[in-house]
């Protein structure tokens, strides 16, 4: 699963306005907009530290003179020794940072809904905003599978044909 800048607020408000639709927060009309930009802020924070592993793990590669084909490993590896959830375990990850930031923001009045049902119904939104993202993921992949993830090369490529399938995708 890959989260993706363009899906933050569109995630944020949706999540925002279940969870006050059901009844799972009270927050008050006019600080909506503050409670989106908290959970705006946990989603970008987790992109920049995601981009920092992946710089990290870079360092180690060339540092050790290892492959790029160990990137996912070593970036792994570097996830775990943080606490960190990536790949399958991204979800849950933002999951639980999200509701620390539900149950300690000034913006939101009440938390009536317990962690379980928090838990579900932001996870249904993750996970379909992240789903599309994965398609292309691997439509991406496919169509740059002659390249070594992990080189500069395959990096820009990589954004070059996301963003072309992306256009693709809207019209």
């Amino acid at each position: 699963m890959r989260l993706v800048s363009g899906k933050i607020p569109v995630i944020a408000q949706e999540i925002t306005a279940t969870l006050c639709a059901d009844g799972d927060i009270e927050v008050l009309v006019e600080e909506k907009g503050e409670v989106e930009l908290d959970l705006s802020a946990v989603l970008k924070e987790y992109i920049r530290t995601e981009r920092e592993l992946v710089d990290q793990a870079r360092d180690i590669l060339a540092r050790e003179n290892l492959d790029f084909g160990s990137l996912s490993k070593v970036k792994r590896r570097l996830a775990e020794s943080r606490n960190f959830g990536i790949g399958e375990d991204a979800i849950e990850y933002l999951v639980q940072q999200i509701i620390e930031v539900l149950l300690h923001s000034r913006h939101v009045e009440e938390v009536y809904a317990d962690d379980n049902t928090l838990r579900r119904k932001m996870s249904e939104s993750l996970r379909k905003h992240m789903a599309l993202d994965n398609e292309l993921d691997q439509e991406v992949r496919r169509r740059i599978k002659n390249l070594q993830e992990g080189s500069t090369t395959w990096e820009v490529d990589y954004q070059r044909v996301m963003e072309e399938l992306r256009r693709t995708h809207r019209k």
